[in-house]
């Protein structure tokens, strides 16, 4: 079974505290993590050494998240680097097209800001392919699950979006 202290992950991220608290939720769980604060320099650490996951901010100065993944998927031995996007702007103007773009092409699992580290770190060990606990494991599959969810509701018409408002309000 691999370790999570052989998996190298790349946390990008332009805001400091952000990219600190993922780095350090990521070195509890066992990880070898480097960092970078913007696409430019997350290119330079692809360069310098491939990880084996990123965990990609979407707007970010110099190179968005979307342009470095596009610059990513240039490179075929790049292209097959699993992301994880972390972000704060999934429902914004700022990110929402970019958003859509990268889940529809390429990692279709992304985490909203605030995120909460525990499912964070599950959702990093699923997408590596990394033994979880049973508990690390649905926190994994909430955080896919809720994933396919939002973007079907960002495709869904407004009478569907009732139906599934009342389904759910109905389960409470």
């Amino acid at each position: 079974m691999t370790d999570p202290a052989e998996k190298n992950i790349l946390v990008v991220d332009d805001e400091e505290d952000v990219r600190d608290f993922l780095k350090l939720a990521l070195i509890e769980a066992g990880f070898t993590v480097r960092t970078a604060s913007d696409g430019l320099e997350a290119l330079e650490e692809v360069k310098k050494r491939v990880p084996d996951l990123i965990s990609l901010d979407l707007v970010m100065p110099k190179k968005s998240g979307a342009k470095f993944h596009r610059e990513l998927t240039r490179n075929k031995a790049w292209a097959k680097i699993p992301i994880i996007i972390v972000t704060g702007h999934a429902r914004d103007d700022l990110g929402r097209a970019d958003l859509r773009e990268l889940t529809m092409s390429g990692p279709g699992i992304y985490l909203e800001k605030p995120i909460k580290p525990d499912r964070y770190v599950a959702a990093v060990k699923q997408v590596l392919g990394l033994e979880t606990s049973a508990e690390e494991k649905d926190l994994a599959d909430q955080v896919e699950l809720q994933s396919e969810l939002k973007n079907l509701i960002d495709d869904a018409d407004p009478d569907t979006l009732r139906q599934l408002k009342d389904m759910l309000k109905k389960k409470k």
